[in-house]
């Protein structure tokens, strides 16, 4: 049996980590939904109580991947849902096309392709960083100290590695009527251009150049083995969202 855990990272999320939440925890597929509030100033862990989500503390403001590693240390079950805590229009509809593929066993993981995703990712059809995904704990599992030295922003390229590594099918799950805002909307012009430059230079501290190309292309391949994994399934159901390239 597949049971999920759902881990959503955040800070300063307080307007819109609510929606988030009462989707997630109302999903019959979710085990727990556990917050890692990352030295948040606003209200963002009292939301995430009063929603009925159990709220971890980072104990300041450490980065993505040490929330994250945080929370993957609380996990019991046997795969993690992991989301972006500033996401708008998910649904419970969203949230079983990206579970579906992994629950059935087309796919090991997937990744999802949100519909205001860069258009580069949109026409490659796969968004290599993107912070929505299902994945099996066993793919973490002896990662702890290789957690503790990405850099603030490498979690999601680590986790590719780790899934091209294992050669299994991932599923890309479109997810058209799902966005995320941007940090410039959120923090302002300056303060979020800078936020988008800090994210890339610790994405370029993680991987190089050529193998983030190598990541995008090794994802798409596997993307089709699920694919393929879907079309010979005779459980497929007709219109059923597996992640197409």
């Amino acid at each position: 049996m597949t049971d999920l855990t759902c881990l959503v990272p955040a800070y300063n999320e307080g307007p819109r980590i609510g929606g988030v939440l009462r989707q997630v925890l109302a999903h019959a597929g979710v085990t727990e939904t556990i917050v890692i509030d990352d030295g948040s100033t606003d209200d963002t862990a009292l939301v995430a109580q009063s929603c009925g989500a159990r709220v971890l503390a980072s104990g300041g403001n450490c980065g993505k991947t040490a929330a994250l590693a945080l929370g993957l240390a609380q996990v019991k079950t046997s795969h993690v849902l992991l989301l972006d805590a500033d996401l708008t229009g998910l649904t419970d509809a969203a949230l079983s096309a990206l579970i579906a593929p992994v629950m059935s066993g087309r796919a090991a993981a997937s990744i999802s392709l949100r519909g205001n995703a860069p258009r580069t990712w949109r026409l490659l059809g796969v968004d290599y960083i993107s912070g929505e995904r299902v994945v099996p704990m066993d793919l973490l599992a002896g990662q702890d100290a290789q957690l503790t030295r990405l850099p603030r922003f490498g979690f999601e390229v680590f986790l590719n590695r780790l899934l091209i590594a294992r050669k299994a099918p991932v599923a890309i799950v479109p997810w058209p009527d799902v966005a995320s805002p941007s940090k410039a909307s959120k923090r302002g012009l300056l303060a979020g251009i800078r936020a988008d430059v800090l994210m890339i230079r610790d994405i370029l501290r993680t991987i190089s150049l050529s193998e983030i190309i190598g990541q995008i292309r090794a994802l798409r391949r596997m993307a089709r083995l699920a694919d393929a994994r879907a079309d010979a399934s005779p459980a497929a159901k007709p219109g059923q969202v597996t992640g197409s390239l």
